[in-house]
């Protein structure tokens, strides 16, 4: 992986984050970028900033970014002084005295279940669409990431006992249940269309690009996308948004919340309670519109 950042402790710390703590590519890019913006600005070594050489930076940047953007450069720097600290490279932490800005709380987009089957009904006259079609019901299916859905193998897949065996964050392995839905087209896809996209017969990933390799996260978007244009849907949109909506649909149905922080793969369920956050608020809109003294 090539780096933007130049210093040689950054370098260590992203080296660290990717192979010992086992972070995507992604997130390891994005503390490469944020920690090569304060390198491109303080022009000297990030082991000898003090407190107001950070904050200095983020006072810069708060001129022409939000709180969240601010909130995430301070993740990255406090994580990364604390990786310095502990091996020693620096005694004192210039991220100890610094608080993160206050965020407001947002909740997370989620379709409608009109909405998604707008959005599911795809249609089928050639391969590439056979392949959209089983990305779409198995991610609504299943709740999973966008990454984990293109890093799917044939072999993770169960048709028998209808379960996809999912690699999460941290490199956390979990066995996620799908419907009869999400069976069938797999199946279809899997034994009638997916040899079309093969140019490579040593090749197992479940889901082909046009190019016979693995599917990357803004191809499948732009599918999304295009699909959603069409549809006619409004809400604005992006693959994590089926699992929002997966997760969500599962609630307001009954499901209970420690068997959706399982399906999810969430390790705290504390994440997991966002979406009872979702359903009052829809259960409050409802009752704004439908009752006759709602409003």
């Amino acid at each position: 992986m090539k780096y933007h950042v130049t210093d040689l402790d950054a370098l260590d710390f992203l080296g660290y984050l990717l192979i010992d703590r086992k972070y995507s590519n992604n997130t390891v890019m994005s503390y490469d970028l944020q920690l090569y913006e304060l390198e491109q600005i303080v022009r000297k070594p990030l082991r000898s900033l003090s407190d107001t050489d950070i904050i200095s930076f983020l006072r810069q940047k708060k001129e022409v970014n939000q709180a969240r953007t601010i909130a995430h450069f301070m993740t990255v720097f406090r994580s990364f002084y604390k990786f310095l600290e502990r091996e020693e490279v620096i005694s004192k932490n210039p991220m100890d005295d610094l608080d993160l800005p206050k965020l407001p709380k947002s909740l997370p987009k989620v379709l409608s279940k009109e909405e998604v089957e707008l959005l599911l009904d795809v249609p089928l006259t050639n391969a590439y669409q056979y392949r959209n079609k089983a990305m779409l019901e198995l991610m609504y299916a299943s709740g999973l990431r966008i990454t984990e859905l293109i890093s799917l193998s044939l072999q993770d897949v169960n048709l028998e006992m209808q379960t996809v065996r999912v690699l999460g964050k941290g490199s956390k392995e979990r066995l996620v249940p799908i419907g009869d839905y999400a069976t069938y087209y797999l199946d279809l896809y899997i034994k009638e269309y997916r040899f079309l996209l093969q140019k490579r017969k040593d090749t197992d990933i479940l889901f082909l690009s046009s190019r016979g390799t693995q599917m990357s996260r803004q191809a499948f978007f732009k599918i999304i996308k295009q699909l959603g244009r069409k549809k006619g849907i409004q809400t604005d949109f992006s693959p994590h948004t089926l699992r929002h909506s997966f997760a969500t649909h599962l609630l307001e149905n009954g499901a209970d919340l420690r068997s959706i922080q399982e399906l999810l793969g969430h390790s705290d369920i504390a994440t997991t309670q966002i979406y009872t956050h979702i359903s009052n608020q829809q259960l409050q809109e409802n009752y704004a519109k439908f009752h006759p003294h709602g409003d």
